[in-house]
C-alpha cells in the first residue's frame, strides 16, 4: 500500500509538471515533450511502478489535443522504448560513441572521446586544478592537461577551466579526453544459459567483467548489452579478467538476492582447472593459509598471519612435461585465493602476470618466503608491468586503472553512456551492435597514446591456465567444456 500511495503520489507531481510545460512552452516544442519526459520519468520507472503508466499516458493525451497525430507519435515510438528500457538511452549514446572490430585474433575498439567527471573531494578544496591534476593524475604530463585546458576540454562547473582556479566545496570538474582500450582476443562470449531468471555465459580470457581501468566498451557487461540484447543484469560473482569460464548474472534483483545468500551461505560449490608449474603432489592437497590484500589499487594478495581465513581443495589431474594439470575448489572465496594458494604451495598457474612474476624472487614466494617489503613488491610488480607494452595484466584495470583512476577528473566517471560497475543495474541498455573490420581510424593532436606505435600482443599473452569449470548446488548445475590446454594430450609444454 505504501508504494501504491507513493506511486500515486509522484504520478500526480509529474502530470501537473506534464500541464505546466504544455500550457507554458511554445506551440513548436509540444511534439518534443513525449521523448523529454521520458528521460526525466524513466529514471523512475525501476521504484515508481505506476509512474510510466499515469504520467506518461495523460501527458500524451494533452499533447494529442494540440498537435497533429503524426508528429506526436513520432516521438511517442522512441519515447515509450525509453520507458520499456530506461537503459536504452544510455546505450543508444555507448554504440554511437565508438565500435568494435576484429584484427589479428583481437577485438579491438576504435579510440573515443570519453568524459571523466567528478564533484570536488575534500581534500581538494583549496587548491588549485593544476596542483589536483599534477598530484593525482598522472597518466599524462603536466604540459597535456594545459594543452587539455587551453582546447577547453577541462572544465570546471561546465565553464571553459583555468588551471590556477581554487577548488571550492561542490565544484564539478569534467575532464574530456581521447581514450583507447586495450585489445582482447576475439573468442566470442558463448551464453550457457538465458532463462527468466538469469543469464549464464562462457567468458573468455583477458575480458573485465565489469567497466574498471582502460576497460569499457571490451568488458563483458558492455558485448551483452549491445551484441546480445542482455542488459539491466545483477552479478553474482566474478572472474579475474584472464580467468575464463562460468559467469553467472541474475535478471531481477529477488534472484540476485537468493543467489547472493546460496553464495554466502557457502552452497554453491565451485570447480576450477588450472595448469601449474613443475609436477603438482599426487592426491588430495587443503591448503589453508590465511590470505592479506597487499594493495586494492593494484590487485595484489600474499598469504600472511594476519590475512582471512582461506581453504582451496586441490586434486592432481595429470603431470604434462614440465607442468600439471590440476582441480582446485575454492572453499572461501577471496580475492586471487587459487592463485595465491598455488603461489604458496610452490606451483603458480602458467603465465599468471602477478603470482608467476620474477618480482617475488627465484621462489616465487613458495611458502610465504619473499626477500621484499610490501612497497619493494609493488614497485617490481609495476616495472615488471612496464616490460610488457602496457598489456594492463596487473590488477583489473592495468596501471592506468588501478593506480592513477585513468586520465580523468575523479573516479565517477560518465560521458555519453556513463556506468556505475556494480551487482546492481548496470548503466548499459538493450541493443545490437555488429564487430565490423578495421576502421580508419582518427589522431587526436593532444593524445598521447595516438603517438606511440604498439605491437599487438598475440591471444596467448592475453590468457591465464585457470578456468571456472563448474558451478552448482541441489538445484542448478552450470558447466563448460574443458579448455583446449586443459586436456590430457595438451601439446604446449
Amino acid at each position: 500500500m505504501v508504494g501504491t500511495r507513493n506511486s500515486l503520489r509522484a504520478s500526480k507531481w509529474a502530470t501537473q509538471l506534464s500541464m505546466k510545460c504544455v500550457r507554458t512552452l511554445p506551440p513548436s516544442s509540444h511534439s518534443h515533450l513525449p521523448f523529454l519526459f521520458s528521460l526525466l520519468l524513466s529514471h523512475f520507472s525501476h521504484t515508481l511502478c505506476f509512474l510510466p503508466l499515469f504520467s506518461h499516458s495523460f501527458l500524451i493525451l494533452c499533447l494529442f489535443s494540440r498537435n497533429s497525430f503524426s508528429s506526436s507519435l513520432s516521438f511517442l515510438i522512441p519515447s515509450l522504448l525509453l520507458f520499456l528500457s530506461p537503459c536504452f538511452l544510455t546505450l543508444f549514446l555507448c554504440v554511437s560513441e565508438t565500435r568494435s572490430y576484429l584484427e589479428g585474433g583481437l577485438r579491438k575498439v576504435e579510440p573515443y572521446y570519453f568524459d571523466f567527471c567528478s564533484h570536488c573531494k575534500g581534500r581538494w578544496v583549496g587548491q588549485s586544478l593544476l596542483h589536483v591534476f599534477s598530484n593525482e593524475f598522472r597518466a599524462e604530463p603536466i604540459e597535456y592537461y594545459h594543452q587539455a585546458a587551453a582546447a577547453g576540454r577541462i572544465r570546471l562547473n561546465e565553464q571553459p577551466a583555468d588551471l590556477s582556479t581554487i577548488l571550492q566545496n561542490n565544484d564539478f570538474m569534467r575532464n574530456t579526453v581521447h581514450r583507447h582500450e586495450p585489445p582482447v582476443t576475439a573468442e566470442p562470449i558463448r551464453l550457457l544459459a538465458n532463462t527468466e531468471q538469469v543469464v549464464v555465459v562462457d567468458k573468455p580470457a583477458s575480458l573485465p567483467v565489469h567497466p574498471c581501468g582502460r576497460f569499457r566498451h571490451n568488458s563483458v557487461i558492455f558485448i551483452l548489452a549491445k551484441e546480445h540484447g542482455l542488459s539491466g543484469l545483477h552479478t553474482i560473482h566474478r572472474l579475474d579478467r584472464l580467468t575464463s569460464g562460468v559467469l553467472i548474472f541474475a535478471k531481477t534483483l529477488a534472484v540476485s538476492k537468493k543467489l547472493d545468500q546460496q553464495v554466502r551461505d557457502r552452497q554453491v560449490h565451485k570447480e576450477y582447472v588450472c595448469r601449474v608449474e613443475g609436477k603438482f603432489p599426487e592426491g588430495e592437497i587443503t591448503c589453508e593459509e590465511p590470505i592479506l590484500v597487499v594493495s586494492y589499487k593494484l590487485g595484489v594478495c600474499r598469504v600472511d598471519p594476519k590475512g582471512k581465513r582461506s581453504r582451496t581443495v586441490f586434486r592432481l589431474v595429470c603431470h604434462s612435461g614440465s607442468s600439471s594439470l590440476v582441480r582446485c575448489f575454492p572453499i572461501t572465496g577471496r580475492t586471487h585465493q587459487i592463485r595465491v594458494h598455488l603461489q604458496y604451495l610452490g606451483h603458480p598457474i602458467l603465465s599468471d602476470p602477478v603470482y608467476n612474476s620474477p618480482a617475488w624472487g627465484p621462489d616465487r614466494a613458495r611458502g610465504g618466503h619473499r626477500d621484499k617489503s610490501d612497497s619493494e613488491l609493488l614497485e617490481a610488480l609495476i616495472a615488471a608491468q612496464r616490460e610488457k607494452e602496457g598489456l594492463d595484466l596487473l590488477g583489473e584495470g592495468g596501471l592506468e586503472g588501478a593506480g592513477n583512476e585513468g586520465a580523468g577528473a575523479g573516479s565517477e566517471r560518465a560521458g555519453a553512456g556513463s556506468e556505475r560497475a556494480g551487482a546492481g543495474r548496470e548503466g548499459v541498455g538493450a541493443g545490437s551492435e555488429g564487430v565490423g573490420s578495421r576502421p580508419q581510424g582518427v589522431k587526436d593532436p593532444l593524445c598521447g597514446e595516438c603517438k606511440l606505435v604498439r605491437t599487438d600482443p598475440s591471444p596467448g599473452d592475453l590468457m591465464m591456465y585457470l578456468h571456472a569449470l563448474r558451478y552448482k548446488t541441489p538445484d542448478w548445475e552450470y558447466a563448460t567444456e574443458l579448455p583446449s590446454w586443459a586436456r590430457e594430450d595438451w601439446p604446449g609444454d
